[in-house]
């Protein structure tokens, strides 16, 4: 099958119980057994549910994976990846990361005596220099949130294996749509299935894909004493989301292209940070291991707190919000949200400044979004 065919049908057969054609919501915490130690492959559903199922089926044909976890949050994904780490062991990662993993990382498994080394993600040599004798993981995002950056996965898994360690790759901005890094040679793949893979802004997920046997038993075991699964309702939407990835994909990118052709002539728009631009200083690598570039822009505009501000208040048609990846824009302001967590002094070292704003680009018309962005520009 190809990526929408697979979408809609893996996981997905008609219910064998009634012939449902889509995938009930199996709103149950137990399951009722036939004698003792004798059931129908489910027993509780902190353990396992067959909604849950159909996703974790689906999400790991997408991704050219075998297995699949489904969380009920990215974190409590990333959370659940990091669990095969003991204190001593060490993470190299990817300067530029999301606000919520540098969290964890810092403030979380810091405490566990498990540390982080961030380098330039922009150079795979960055990351063979970084690592230690303990070093047990390597941490990746591309494209980068929320400077879209891209690192070599290929190259950097090269590195990887030289030196038997695992690669991680949080593909959110990209989805499998436009990226498969276990293709490239990664070990773990990370989303927050509440962004694009949802797609609807209403549900929060997270999933673990991978291909190693022994790895997955490790994190499943984790997963089901730990408990940070999602229930079958959030299991289905991200289900009903995930069926309409591909195309859905496709207008993102293109509306995403648009506004950045916009935004990079603008006079009061200093930089424009999106991979599909022939500007961007790795639009060749992205061409070379994404086949779409996505709908995430960030830009940096004349002024500081004050006219970002007076921006963010102007919008009509993007809203000012958290999260990314739905049908709908939203535009953010990375340094007082997603990425307030981090110390002031770190983002600004990252290029992560005030008068920096991330778009996440919708599916609506993209003329009326320039039309938007174009009237509030004019602070």
């Amino acid at each position: 099958m190809n990526f929408n065919t697979k979408a809609i049908h893996v996981g997905q057969e008609a219910d064998s119980a009634t012939g449902a054609t889509i995938v009930p919501i199996y709103q149950t915490s137990t399951f009722t057994q036939d004698e003792i130690g004798v059931h129908k492959g489910y027993e509780y559903s902190r353990t396992g549910n067959p909604t849950r199922t159909a996703l974790e089926k689906c999400l790991a044909a997408l991704e050219s994976g075998k297995y699949c976890l489904a969380y009920a949050s990215g974190l409590a994904a990333t959370n659940g990846v990091l669990s095969i780490l003991r204190p001593g062991d060490h993470i190299v990662s990817g300067e530029d990361v999301y606000g919520g993993t540098y969290r964890l990382f810092e403030k979380v498994f810091a405490l566990y005596g498990i540390t982080a080394t961030y380098v330039n993600g922009t150079d795979p040599s960055e990351f063979a220099k970084a690592i230690r004798k303990e070093t047990k993981f390597i941490w990746l995002e591309t494209p980068t949130n929320p400077l879209l950056q891209l690192t070599d996965i290929a190259a950097v898994s090269e590195i990887a294996k030289r030196r038997n360690l695992l690669l991680a790759v949080d593909n959110t901005f990209a989805t499998p749509y436009l990226q498969r890094p276990l293709e490239l040679g990664a070990d773990i793949i990370v989303h927050s299935t509440t962004k694009y893979i949802g797609g609807h802004s209403d549900v929060v997920g997270g999933a673990v894909i991978l291909n190693g046997e022994s790895l997955y038993e490790k994190i499943k075991f984790y997963q089901n004493a730990a408990g940070g699964v999602p229930g079958p309702f959030d299991s289905w939407l991200v289900l009903r989301g995930l069926k309409t990835l591909g195309i859905r994909m496709k207008q993102h990118e293109l509306n995403a292209l648009e506004i950045a052709q916009y935004l990079i002539k603008h006079p009061k728009v200093l930089k424009v940070n999106y991979p599909g631009l022939k500007s961007h200083p790795q639009h060749e690598l992205a061409k070379k291991q994404m086949s779409g570039f996505s709908g995430m822009i960030s830009f940096e505009i004349k002024g500081e707190y004050k006219e970002v501000n007076e921006f963010m208040k102007s919008l009509k048609i993007f809203s000012l919000a958290e999260s990314l990846g739905g049908v709908e824009s939203l535009a953010c302001h990375p340094t007082s949200m997603t990425h307030a967590s981090i110390p002031k002094e770190v983002r600004e070292a990252k290029g992560i400044h005030e008068n920096l704003i991330r778009l996440s680009v919708g599916i609506e018309d993209a003329e009326d979004l320039v039309a938007d962005l174009e009237q509030a520009l004019e602070f």
